[in-house]
């Protein structure tokens, strides 16, 4: 899987964005949210790499970024907020240069919450959020086609409370047995069930 890393104009200064690109059969736009950037969450997460990887498996471009203030990307934490825009900045550039592709938005943990802040303005075809941070921030209503998943053993973010979540939306969880946050272990596991999921 090729990964091209460029940096791109966001509204903080330049943003640090990884490309795996599918080629010519390319059939979608992944946008993958790294986890919280002041507690070591970056683009090289090893959740973030392999849902790169399940999305270029399928023949989407994956395209990560690094929020404002990580790696090689300018600016500081913004709670969020600012986050929102760096994913919009990269969005925008993508579909400069690829079209407009179907588009697929994932994240982890805080990824998750930032990603559930874009999809009216996004209207992305498929959601995938993993180990969503719903205690410590606030997550809306998510499409009803959301894929959400979940360690039984996180310690983060305690499954109950994403149980609390998405039982109001009756929104589906699948739960990795014996997991905790990061999925040590699972995340073979992890890529398959994004492929075996994914909207057809």
């Amino acid at each position: 899987m090729n990964a091209e890393r460029v940096l791109i104009d966001g509204s903080a200064g330049k943003l640090e964005v990884v490309i795996n690109d599918p080629g010519p059969k390319r059939r979608g736009i992944a946008l993958i949210a790294h986890p919280h950037p002041l507690y070591g969450g970056t683009l090289d997460n090893k959740v973030v790499q392999t849902l790169a990887k399940a999305f270029h498996a399928l023949d989407h471009v994956a395209v990560r970024v690094n929020f404002r203030g990580v790696g090689g990307s300018d600016g500081v934490f913004d709670e969020g907020h600012g986050e929102a825009q760096d994913l919009l900045a990269a969005v925008s550039f993508v579909r400069g240069r690829y079209g407009s592709l179907p588009l697929v938005l994932a994240g982890f943990s805080f990824g998750a919450f930032v990603q559930s802040t874009l999809v009216s303005e996004l209207n992305p075809m498929w959601m995938v959020l993993v180990a969503p941070a719903v205690g410590r921030f606030k997550l809306g209503t998510v499409p009803a086609n959301t894929l959400v998943v979940h360690g039984e053993q996180d310690d983060v973010v305690p499954l109950s409370e994403v149980f609390e979540w998405a039982r109001p939306q009756k929104l589906p969880v699948v739960v990795f047995p014996g997991t905790g946050h990061f999925f040590h272990g699972c995340l073979v596991a992890l890529q398959r069930l994004v492929a075996n999921a994914f909207p057809r």
